[in-house]
């Protein structure tokens, strides 16, 4: 299980798929929620911190570009995702509104797949489009691959007092999002434990 290191929008990162990174940048802080996408520097942030893991290639000038039209769709893909792990940790099925608004996005932006060979192969995503727009498409795509397909069952909420994180379950018994929940709440039973004692 990594350690939860926060991007500099707040947001933790966890390590786990960049959809569910996505879904993660609404967290909750000592009980309290918190939006790590309120604002474009704060998308800027999230994505330049994802930007090793994003299919799309991200240039500092890409980043700077980044407009309020960008942050409404980062946002509205945020609230899917939130939505579709909401309804697969709780064993039913997806809203209809919530399918219908992922395949709206997933229909925004036209791209495609090309191999690259130098310095190693590698597949990276192009588009007619700018970088910023085709690395939210990108996530869109691998939001209905995520939840389309098998893996939508490993998807888990994490078990830690207070926390609104989701993870994919990758390891046996694996019930928190991260070190941090998992020894808060340790130490939440212990305490529960020293006051029954006399």
């Amino acid at each position: 299980m990594e350690r939860a290191s926060p991007a500099p929008s707040g947001a933790p990162l966890l390590g786990e798929p960049p959809v569910i990174e996505l879904g993660n940048t609404m967290y909750a802080l000592r009980g309290r929620p918190q939006d790590a996408l309120r604002t474009v520097a704060d998308l800027a942030a999230w994505l330049r911190a994802m930007r090793p893991r994003l299919a799309a290639t991200l240039t500092e000038d890409d980043l700077l570009d980044i407009g309020e039209d960008d942050l409404v769709m980062a946002r509205q893909l945020r609230d899917v995702v939130r939505s579709l792990a909401g309804a697969a940790v709780d064993g039913r099925g997806p809203d209809p509104d919530t399918v219908a608004a992922l395949n709206r996005l997933a229909r925004r932006t036209p791209w495609w797949r090309e191999l690259r060979v130098d310095p190693e192969p590698r597949v990276v995503a192009s588009s007619a489009t700018r970088s910023v727009a085709l690395a939210l498409a990108t996530l869109t795509d691998d939001t209905v691959d995520l939840f389309g397909g098998p893996t939508q069952a490993e998807v888990r909420a994490c078990h830690g007092p207070g926390c609104v994180l989701y993870f994919v379950h990758r390891a046996p018994r694996r019930e928190y999002c991260s070190a941090g929940c998992s020894n808060r709440a340790r130490a939440a039973r212990h305490y529960a434990r020293a006051r029954r004692a006399p």
